[in-house]
């Protein structure tokens, strides 16, 4: 998902690594329903989720992210989309869910949806081709309400079709506008405010309806009836909200939780060793990426072939391995920072096979190439200044503080002296936004195609002058009029061929002129157990991401049986 503020974007890896140990609430608390067992006799019939977000909201409004239901993902429990993309495989064709078929035309700025016959609301209303056209049309009309920013122009509906035109071209948003859930106007166009309203009993057409909630817990019970497809086998779904990571994990390996999303430090000895039959991890990479941003204002390091040189000596293995417990964040290896195997229909003919590997000697004789040169150690610039460099994130952020010394120690193969300032988590982020930095560990936008990654790090229209915030991205100000044309190029692209030919040209300017250096991946990944339930997505059947804040959570528990005792 693109969110439009940086603040709103930090990867899940950042907001919970390194989070203190906390005065147990959540994994300690005699009324947690998420101690709640399951029959060994009978076999399952309550999976136990949980997040590390603290206390939380009781809310049930889907469209809010300050809402329990999203903070959770119950939301994508009881509110279910028009068809069900593959986060993990972002080129496959999506799922039919609510819609049976859709067709894009007019260069992907008119979509028309057929609508699956004999659904069912939760309530026992039936879902209609009006309820679709309002669920975009709220969308265009409540601009709070729409979270992936789709330039609706209008909407309409004729007997079971729906038909949604565009300002623009929608070819690398069409995910976002297919995940679209369905909601029934009869309800929503009675609300005062659905920008803001609770929202205290939700209704949808998913397999689940919320049974009760608090700022801990919330508990979502199988319908009886009436819904479209099988119902899944589990038949009640308990979350709970722990008070950080410590306590979340406490949870999973207790068995208080089966199912969370959460960054554990080493967690192949705390977590999959205490069970390694049946606790596993799964953290498959999506196109977004991690790595190392440089403000390519400040000299010398506006200068490409310092960038290059720079990427050439980072070990990535190191970064996977250590900074991210050899699991959460997955190693981009591709040079066009695409991360693999999400990318790989991505990746242009030139660049395919090539991946970023340590190579000091190589960065070295770039780096005279280009005039710099090595007095003893230190490497001078072209000018015949030291160069030096700070690296710099917030203290908080364990993962990041490790790369960072990779990263520093990487750098002084090359004469490059670097020293890490562990920031204030509110002056960092203020200083990112506005340019006020050397270099920083940093996430990337992510969705369907590479085109939300690349605008987010290349898109010279989200240049700001320094000391002016940069809500949309190219933090580093990045300003390259053919990476800006070339991304325009590729959103409007008439054909295939016009969209490869944009593509190709965006990944030569990543692989030379480095406007910033991929290391990992962002993830659709979750810690899981198959002691009570099987089914689960995992290498060998990658039928959805893992996430559980994501709208395939849905498939998941769809897939779910009880484990055989």
């Amino acid at each position: 998902m693109k969110w439009g503020s940086m603040r709103l974007n930090r990867s899940i890896t950042a907001l919970f690594a390194g989070s203190l140990a906390i005065t147990c609430l959540a994994a300690c608390s005699s009324s947690n329903p998420g101690t709640k067992g399951n029959n060994s006799a009978t076999g399952a019939t309550v999976l136990k989720i949980g997040m590390p977000d603290g206390a939380i909201t009781a809310n049930s409004n889907p469209y809010l992210n300050s809402s329990a239901s999203a903070a959770l993902g119950y939301r994508y429990m009881i509110y279910e989309p028009l068809a069900m993309p593959n986060d993990t495989k972002p080129a496959d064709p999506a799922k039919p869910w609510l819609a049976t078929k859709w067709d894009w035309t007019n260069n992907f700025k008119t979509v028309t949806f057929t609508i699956r016959d004999g659904v069912k609301f939760s309530d026992g209303s039936p879902m209609t081709s009006d309820d679709v056209a309002y669920s975009f049309q709220i969308l265009k009309d409540k601009t709070a309400l729409n979270f992936n920013a789709l330039d609706i122009a209008d909407v309409s509906a004729s007997g079971s079709t729906v038909t949604v035109n565009f300002n623009t071209s929608q070819f690398v948003t069409q995910a976002k506008v297919l995940k679209t859930f369905v909601i029934p106007k009869a309800i929503w166009s009675k609300m005062s405010d659905p920008t803001t309203d609770a929202v205290a009993n939700p209704v949808g057409t998913g397999p689940y309806t919320l049974k009760s909630i608090t700022t801990q817990n919330a508990t979502l019970d199988l319908r009886s009836s009436g819904y479209w497809q099988a119902l899944p086998k589990v038949k009640e779904l308990l979350y709970t909200s722990y008070t950080g990571n410590d306590t979340m994990t406490t949870a999973l390996t207790s068995g208080a939780a089966e199912w969370s999303y959460v960054f554990i430090p080493n967690a192949k000895t705390v977590f999959v060793a205490k069970d390694p039959a049946h606790f596993k991890l799964w953290f498959p990479p999506t196109l977004s990426a991690d790595g190392l941003w440089i403000n390519t204002t400040v000299k010398p390091f506006d200068n490409a072939a310092l960038r290059k040189a720079m990427s050439m000596v980072i070990n990535r293995d190191d970064i996977f391995n250590q900074g991210e417990s050899g699991y959460f964040k997955p190693l981009v290896s591709s040079v066009t920072g695409l991360p693999t195997p999400a990318g790989n229909p991505f990746i242009a003919p030139q660049y395919v096979g090539k991946n970023a590997t340590v190579d000091v000697a190589g960065a070295k004789a770039v780096l005279t190439g280009a005039g710099f040169k090595f007095n003893g150690s230190s490497l001078v610039d072209p000018t015949g200044k030291p160069v030096t460099i700070t690296l710099t994130d917030p203290a908080g952020w364990s993962d990041y503080q490790t790369d960072l010394s990779i990263i520093a120690d990487n750098f002084s193969q090359i004469g490059i002296k670097a020293t890490i300032d562990k920031a204030d988590e509110n002056a960092w982020t203020k200083n990112i936004g506005a340019g006020n930095f050397q270099a920083a560990m940093h996430w990337s936008n992510g969705g369907a195609t590479p085109y939300d990654m690349y605008e987010n790090i290349v898109d010279g229209a989200n240049v700001k002058p320094i000391g002016t915030d940069s809500p949309n991205g190219n933090y580093g100000r990045f300003n390259s009029p053919a990476a800006t044309q070339a991304l325009k190029d590729y959103a409007n692209a008439p054909d295939d061929a016009s969209r490869a030919k944009a593509l190709s040209t965006l990944e030569d300017i990543m692989v030379n002129q480095v406007p910033m250096i991929p290391t990992s991946a962002g993830n659709v990944g979750a810690e899981y157990s198959t002691k009570n339930w099987t089914g689960w997505p995992d290498d060998s059947n990658a039928y959805a991401g893992g996430q559980l804040t994501q709208v395939g959570a849905l498939d998941v528990v769809l897939h779910l049986t009880p484990s055989t005792k």
